[in-house]
């Protein structure tokens, strides 16, 4: 743990279901830790602990050409919904963690995002654009219900009518509605809600501390309510698993008001790879040989290939497949109808005096 860290509230310690089954060693550092087979086994979930992150910035960049932001904003590092599959699990390597258990039960917090934000928007140099919350790890999981971290950057955002799209798997973006509401005023927001089946059982072993299905559900139909464009990304689509619930997910999501629907294929850089096959191990032993082999043949024989486009959806015959089921199914449910393009015509400063008073 970095030096700079500290614990936030060490009384906020939590046992529950995990998703990581594992907690690899970092790739980064040149000493493991492994627990002594003989010793006594505690089987119960580890806690977690939640840390002060010490950023003095608060707005990312990014140059990925398959990503449709430039800039995002990250509450979190770390993710306790302990989504087995996510992507951004090896970014916790890089503050010397594990990008297993570690990632889901060490949580950073930046507790001063909402200052660092208005202080970023505030300056002569922003050039009002999009920017994404979050575009990492999930800006609604359990601690934002306390701690409020979104919901005051969201309002900061509102206040400067700044462009903003969220993706979240938490019913907890329904909360905010009202600031969402506020900024669709002004064509500057749209949210994605992330449903990647609508089986409640698998999602509690896939996403064992995020929403369930039917609650996601529920948030697009308050969010359309209140005037907030929603969409739905069923992401990741894993082969074997939850690749034959496109159909449904798609015609559950038009019925609540989606209005919109994308996928990315399952991603498995660097230590999330053996993290997701000792999953498959323990919940799917009987698919883990097809559900692997099915991905290497999306990704050239490896398990992972990150060129850029091939990284969100592969390729291949059963890439491809994938693609058409989607494609045709999102055209059923009459998703994906009309353009929607965010705003930055409304951004304002508001410390700044308006001219025509004067």
């Amino acid at each position: 743990m970095s030096q700079r860290s500290h614990p936030v509230d060490e009384a906020a310690q939590v046992h529950q279901g995990r998703g990581a089954v594992t907690n690899p060693p970092n790739r980064f550092e040149p000493l493991v830790y492994e627990p002594d087979p003989e010793a006594e086994r505690d089987d119960s979930a580890p806690s977690t602990l939640f840390f002060r992150d010490p950023t003095r910035q608060i707005i990312a960049s990014n140059d990925s050409p398959d990503i449709l932001f430039d800039k995002s904003l990250n509450p979190y590092r770390g993710c306790e919904h302990g989504c087995v599959y996510c992507f951004a699990r090896p970014t916790h390597e890089y503050l010397g963690y594990s990008a297993g258990l570690d990632f889901e039960t060490r949580i950073m917090v930046k507790e001063d995002a909402p200052e660092l934000l208005r202080k970023e928007l505030s300056k002569k140099s922003w050039e009002p654009q999009l920017i994404a919350v979050s575009g990492v790890t999930d800006p609604y999981q359990p601690i934002e219900r306390r701690i409020e971290l979104t919901r005051r950057c969201l309002g900061v955002l509102a206040e400067f009518r700044n462009p903003t799209a969220v993706i979240t798997k938490n019913h907890l973006v329904s909360r905010d509605a009202d600031i969402l509401g506020e900024l669709a005023r002004f064509d500057a927001t749209r949210v994605f809600l992330s449903i990647t089946t609508v089986d409640p059982h698998l999602a509690n072993i896939m996403e064992p501390r995020a929403s369930t299905p039917a609650k996601r559900l529920e948030a697009v139909s308050i969010l359309r309510s209140a005037g907030v464009p929603v969409g739905v990304m069923v992401a990741p689509v894993i082969p074997g698993i939850n690749d034959h619930e496109i159909p449904r997910i798609l015609e559950a999501a038009a019925a609540a008001g989606a209005e919109w629907a994308g996928y990315v294929m399952l991603r498995l850089p660097h230590a999330v790879g053996p993290i997701f096959e000792a999953w498959l191990e323990q919940h799917f032993p009987d698919r883990k040989e097809k559900v692997m082999n099915r991905v290497r043949e999306m990704r050239g024989g490896k398990m992972y290939d990150p060129r850029w486009k091939i990284r969100q959806k592969g390729e291949g015959v059963f890439a491809d497949q994938v693609g058409l089921l989607f494609d045709t199914a999102a055209k059923r449910a009459g998703l994906n109808r009309r353009q929607f393009e965010l705003s930055a015509d409304h951004f304002r400063r508001p410390a700044e005096p308006q001219l025509g008073l004067f």
